[in-house]
């Protein structure tokens, strides 16, 4: 597969880490013994749909960043085509298991205990030590949207900085960008009190040099803090505009909104066929 120009993709595509260990204690109304990538989105976990968005784009090599509750996570990849898909037994010497239509998602997952309680930043250097150097794609276990993946990455190459974020435009309540009109982000506010503009959506990108450079190996750190500010410090961090489809899923009512735009059949985010 090939990207910009000079730029051929690994077999997969780039990796991509999938931050899957937080606690969400916003949607707890929802569950308190399933993590947020497992509650269901039309019947399947959302973590499922964001794999399949970059699958989409042939980028199929993941990296699960697990913590609280992350055995439930390995469950569900360790027993991922017999919940996927039916499948007859025969028993005896002879038997086994034939699936009669078996999962297409030719996806490599890799799934690493990062701490049950360590922050993003921390969480992403630990899983990208199991990566090899290069670009390595970060997002959220718990946020769809109808990004162009590719895109995304020609943007981030095309503008030569160490980090791309994807700035989209809020439910409220979130990290706020500034971007200029050249994609250089001038300014992140963590969470202010009102947002009129762009907040960091995930689906973010990174060069290997920006991981090592500004997430500190010796100290817990969110990656929206302290890595992202001094990034924008040093002219590093691009913003890409996603002006379409984005939606977190942080509260019981946004997991509802999910299920009935997937079941009236107007997920916007469902690119794969």
């Amino acid at each position: 597969m090939t990207g910009s120009a000079g730029h051929t993709e690994p077999h997969g595509g780039v990796p991509t880490i999938i931050l899957c260990g937080g606690r969400g204690t916003r949607a707890r109304g929802i569950s308190t013994v399933i993590p947020k990538p497992m509650l269901p989105v039309g019947g399947r976990p959302i973590l499922w749909h964001i794999m399949k968005l970059y699958g989409a784009h042939g980028h199929t090599d993941f990296v699960l960043a697990l913590g609280w509750l992350g055995e439930e996570i390995r469950k569900f990849f360790l027993h991922h085509q017999a919940l996927m898909s039916d499948f007859s037994i025969e028993f005896g010497d002879d038997g086994g298991i034939r699936y009669l239509e078996p999962p297409d998602d030719a996806w490599r997952v890799t799934c690493l205990d990062t701490g049950v309680d360590a922050l993003t930043g921390t969480r992403v250097h630990r899983a990208s030590r199991h990566l090899d150097e290069g670009t390595i794609m970060v997002t959220y276990g718990d946020c769809v949207g109808d990004i162009d993946v590719d895109a995304l990455l020609r943007y981030h190459r095309q503008q030569g900085r160490l980090a791309t974020v994807t700035a989209v435009h809020p439910p409220g309540r979130f990290g706020e960008l500034k971007v200029d009109d050249g994609g250089r982000v001038t300014e992140f506010v963590e969470k202010p009190q009102t947002s009129a503009g762009t907040i960091s959506g995930g689906f973010m990108v990174f060069e290997r040099e920006a991981i090592d450079r500004y997430i500190p190996a010796d100290h817990d750190v969110m990656l929206e803090r302290e890595p992202m500010t001094a990034l924008v410090a040093d002219g590093q961090l691009s913003g890409y505009l996603h002006e379409g489809f984005w939606q977190p899923m942080d509260t019981p009512r946004e997991h509802e909104l999910l299920n009935e735009l997937w079941e009236g059949g107007k997920a916007p985010w469902k690119v794969w066929t």
